[in-house]
């Protein structure tokens, strides 16, 4: 017999799941610019956003653009970035992967050109260009893992203001659901061999450990087909 399962329940969209973007500061993303002509950047305000982890930087761009951006660690009202192939490396200029030396701290990296940046924005983050060869740019996320971009991704030098954001300890578990209630975001996570039966395939047998595999068929009907799909392999391997 099929489940309503929570993960169902919010790929649904409902309002009990949506997002409250209308509190959201906006889309935080890059401006485009021409080769040969960089633009600068006035910081107009540092604003706060629900809907993202570190504060967003309000910029008026001189071509009379304006947008917004994560903040790099030592910024300040009235300070001026610049955007641009040949601009200066300085905390806050905005340059191609393939203008930026090996080893500076970057955030905010586009996947594609031209898409704003998708990696390495969250308080207190930063990346590092690890190898350059003439058609890819290696660098390390903060994860440690390395990933491969193109030369001409754009990416924000320094790091992501907001580094003490993880020090302070939340200390009470109401704490923490209101600071995940102010995202929309559905906490706690219950595992699903703590669940009920009726909540959940693994729940029930009045005990934690249930026995019951986490591998699913590829076949499996919904509400069975969860935790493991079909996988190749599982356990410890033995050679």
């Amino acid at each position: 017999m099929g489940k309503s399962l929570i993960q169902q329940k919010r790929g649904k969209g409902g309002p009990r799941y949506r997002a409250p973007s209308f509190r959201y500061g906006g889309r935080a993303a890059f401006v485009s610019f021409k080769k040969d002509q960089p633009i600068t950047a006035n910081v107009a305000d540092i604003l706060h956003s629900s809907g993202h982890s570190a504060p967003l930087l309000e910029l008026k761009y001189s071509n009379g653009e304006t947008g917004l951006l994560q903040a790099p660690e030592g910024i300040k009202v009235g300070d001026k970035i610049e955007v641009g192939e040949n601009v200066e490396i300085k905390t806050g200029n905005i340059l191609p992967l393939k203008n930026i030396p090996e080893g500076i701290s970057i955030f905010n990296i586009e996947s594609n050109p031209g898409d704003g940046g998708k990696f390495v924005r969250t308080s207190g983050a930063f990346a590092r260009i690890i190898t350059k060869t003439d058609n890819s740019i290696i660098v390390e996320l903060p994860s440690s893992k390395r990933r491969m971009f193109l030369p001409e991704c754009k990416a924000v030098i320094g790091m992501v203001a907001g580094s003490g954001r993880t020090e302070k300890p939340f200390l009470k578990a109401g704490n923490k659901f209101y600071a995940m209630t102010a995202k929309n975001k559905l906490w706690p996570k219950v595992s699903g061999t703590s669940m009920n039966s009726l909540s959940h395939p693994f729940g029930g047998r009045s005990s934690h450990a249930k026995g019951i595999p986490t591998q699913s068929a590829r076949n499996s009907p919904p509400g069975r087909k969860v935790g493991k799909i079909a996988p190749k392999r599982t356990g410890r391997h033995k050679r």
